[in-house]
């Protein structure tokens, strides 16, 4: 059995923090690395000149800044449940049938 998280010592708790970030951030870290390696090596590869390197960097930068910001703000802020916004109005929408596994409030 599991201690309740506000008993994890500290750096139990910095661990397990730091692990479900890299859980979540880790799609979006390792994809730009597989789309650098594959603009230099394959059978389409460019040059690996310092412009084709910066113009490839700045090409995925933008393109995650860009359908990150678009997503949040296009779908997620857009969310309406009576007034709320965002993620509340999502989790709020959540049938109770498809939270079977909570107990009952």
């Amino acid at each position: 059995m599991n201690p309740p998280p506000d008993e994890i010592p500290g750096k139990k708790l910095t661990a397990l923090s730091l692990a479900a970030l890299g859980v979540v951030f880790g799609d979006i870290g390792t994809s730009p690395l597989y789309a650098m390696r594959e603009c230099f090596h394959g059978q389409y590869a460019i040059t690996a000149s310092a412009d084709n390197i910066l113009g490839v960097l700045s090409l995925i930068f933008w393109a995650l800044l860009l359908i990150v910001s678009v997503k949040y703000l296009g779908f997620i802020l857009r969310a309406d449940n009576e007034g709320e916004g965002g993620v509340l109005a999502l989790t709020a929408l959540i049938k109770p049938k498809n939270l079977a596994f909570l107990p009952p409030a």
